[in-house]
């Protein structure tokens, strides 16, 4: 997907709701005795220094809010365009600037957010070390490998299939953004801004689209396998 030509990244929490998505038609058992991954709080704040495919850095302000059906996304490229991506549970994603061009583009996806428990079932591949910590690390049908701190039970790292690595620089559990901020801009309304995803597969199989919507797809089309 792209905002005035220019490719955006599907949140990080779209990348694992694929993988929470495959888990419907791949069972991965872990064996009995292993470590049970801590299920996500419902609500969080948290920064992540990312590393996408093509080796651009972002720092990523996420909040999790999942009673009240909504996530967000703050991304700062590396020298780069501040890019908001707000989601809810109803599939409707708001991609937009705030600066004075007000870009904004309007995705609606089949699935909606991405559970506290996802990776329950993920298989345990043991302990080892990540950024300092020694974690616990399972992995999500061969498209995430989550590293857990064995003391803390909190996110350290996450590394995706694709190449992109997430470090979890803080993780502030219960803190909640304050719901005026949740309100994408009205710009954002317009009818020309409105772009629904009515076939992934037609957009996996397009050479043409951005590596972030292929993403997108791809996470749909996991439901269809």
């Amino acid at each position: 997907m792209s905002i005035s030509g220019k490719s955006i990244t599907i949140s990080p929490l779209y990348l694992l709701l694929a993988a929470f998505s495959l888990c419907f038609t791949f069972s991965i058992a872990s064996k009995s005795g292993d470590p049970i991954p801590a299920p996500w709080p419902e609500q969080f704040h948290s920064i992540l220094f990312m590393n996408n495919t093509k080796g651009n850095l972002q720092i990523v302000d996420l909040w999790y809010d999942f009673p009240n059906g909504r996530n967000f996304n703050i991304i700062q490229n590396q020298l780069g365009k501040k890019l908001y991506d707000l989601e809810w549970d109803n599939h409707t994603s708001f991609y937009y600037t705030l600066d004075a061009n007000k870009e904004c583009r309007v995705m609606h996806f089949p699935v909606g957010l991405l559970r506290p428990n996802w990776l329950q079932d993920g298989k345990y591949l043991g302990q080892r070390y990540r950024d300092g910590f020694l974690c616990n690390v399972w992995e999500k049908v061969d498209f995430i490998w989550y590293y857990e701190d064995v003391v803390t039970k909190r996110p350290v790292y996450w590394a995706f299939y694709t190449g992109m690595i997430a470090h979890v620089m803080t993780f502030e559990v219960g803190r909640v953004l304050a719901d005026p901020n949740w309100q994408a801009p009205v710009y954002c309304f317009k009818e020309a801004n409105k772009e629904e995803i009515s076939s992934p597969v037609s957009l996996v199989t397009d050479d043409n689209v951005s590596i972030s919507k292929l993403m997108g797809a791809a996470m749909d089309v996991s439901l269809l396998l």
